[in-house]
C-alpha cells in the first residue's frame, strides 16, 4: 500500500477506537454515581450526623466548585479507556499485524493472551487488599482529628493501586519475553532470586501499608511464585534452545580450533598461463611477440 493509504487506514482505525471510548465515556457518565459509590466502598465513611473524630471513620467530600465536575468526568473517560480498550488495542493489531512475521505473531498472541489474566488477577488482588489499607491509613489520624479525605484524591487511590498490582503481575511475563528474544537467559535470571525476593517484599510492603504482614504477603507470594515459574519456563526454554544449535556450547571468547597439518608442494597443481588475447598473439608489424608466463617482454 503506498504512504497514503497507510495513513487513511490509520486515521480509519483511530476513529473507531474514539468512537468506542466516546460511547462508553457516555455510558458512564450516566452512571457516574453508582460508579463512584462502588469505587470508595473501601473508604469506612462516618454516618451523616457523626463527625470524624480520630482514625474511626472519614468523611468523604469534594473540596471545590468544580471539584464535582472534573471528578466526573475523569472517572467517565478512564471508565471509558479500561472498557473499551480491546477494542482500540485491536484496532493497533489490525493496523500493525499486516506488516509482522508469523513468528512476531505468534509471539504478540501469546504476550496478549496471558497479559490479559495476569492484569486482571493482580487488579482484582488489588481490590482485595484495598479495603485493609485504607483502613490502616486512616487508623493513624490522631485522636482529635478529622479525616476529610477529597472523592478526587480517593479515586486517585483507588486507581493507582490497581493500576500497579496489574503491572507487577507482569513483570514474570516481561522476563519470558525477553528470554524468548535471547535477551536474558534462565540462568542468569535464577541469580538474582535473592535481590528479586528482597525487592518484592520491600514493594509489597510500602504499596500494603499495613500494619500486620498480611497484606505484604498477598502482593508478593503471587509474584515471587510467578517470577519462579518465569525462570523455570526460561530454563526449559534454554535447553530446548542448545539441544537444537550445535554451537551452543562455544564460548565466545574462545579461539576456534586450527588445522595445522601440512600439505605437500607437490601435490599443488600447476596454474597454467594465462592465454593471450587474439589481437595481442602478434606485434605492431604483424611479428610474433616474445612472451613470458604470458605476457609479453615490456610487461
Amino acid at each position: 500500500m503506498p504512504l497514503v493509504e497507510h495513513l487513511r487506514e490509520l486515521r480509519n482505525r483511530l476513529a473507531k477506537g474514539l468512537l468506542a471510548v466516546a460511547a462508553v465515556t457516555i455510558v458512564a457518565l450516566v452512571y457516574s454515581e453508582e460508579l463512584m459509590q462502588f469505587l470508595t466502598q473501601s473508604v469506612p465513611t462516618c454516618p451523616k450526623d457523626v463527625v470524624s473524630n480520630g482514625g474511626n471513620c472519614a468523611i468523604v467530600s469534594f473540596n471545590t466548585l468544580m471539584a464535582p465536575f472534573s471528578t466526573t468526568i475523569q472517572l467517565s473517560l478512564t471508565t471509558g479507556l479500561v472498557v473499551a480498550s480491546p477494542i482500540w488495542l485491536y484496532q493497533l493489531w489490525a493496523f500493525v499485524a499486516p506488516g509482522l512475521h508469523k513468528n512476531e505473531k505468534k509471539y504478540t498472541y501469546a504476550f496478549v493472551g496471558a497479559a490479559v489474566p495476569l492484569f486482571t488477577a493482580g487488579a482484582y488482588l488489588a481490590y482485595l487488599i484495598l479495603p485493609i489499607s485504607v483502613k490502616v491509613l486512616i487508623s493513624l489520624t490522631p485522636e482529635g482529628s478529622a479525616n476529610i479525605l477529597s472523592l478526587g484524591d480517593v479515586l486517585d487511590f483507588t486507581l493507582r493501586m490497581v493500576l500497579v498490582f496489574g503491572l507487577a503481575f507482569e513483570l514474570p511475563l516481561v522476563l519470558v519475553m525477553l528470554n524468548l528474544t535471547g535477551v536474558l537467559t534462565g540462568r542468569r535470571m535464577a541469580g538474582w532470586w535473592r535481590g528479586v525476593i528482597m525487592g518484592v517484599f520491600v514493594f509489597g510492603a510500602v504499596i500494603t501499608p499495613t500494619t500486620d504482614p498480611i497484606g505484604m504477603i498477598a502482593l508478593a507470594g503471587p509474584i515471587t511464585v510467578l517470577y519462579f515459574g518465569a525462570v523455570g519456563f526460561s530454563l526449559l526454554n534454554d535447553r530446548r534452545r542448545r539441544r537444537g544449535n550445535p554451537d551452543a556450547g562455544l564460548d565466545d571468547d574462545e579461539a576456534s580450533v586450527l588445522d595445522l597439518t601440512p600439505e605437500r608442494v607437490g601435490a599443488v597443481e600447476a596454474v597454467s598461463a594465462p592465454r593471450a588475447l587474439p589481437e595481442q598473439a602478434t606485434g605492431e608489424h604483424g611479428g610474433a611477440v616474445r612472451r613470458l608466463n604470458g605476457y609479453d617482454d615490456i610487461t
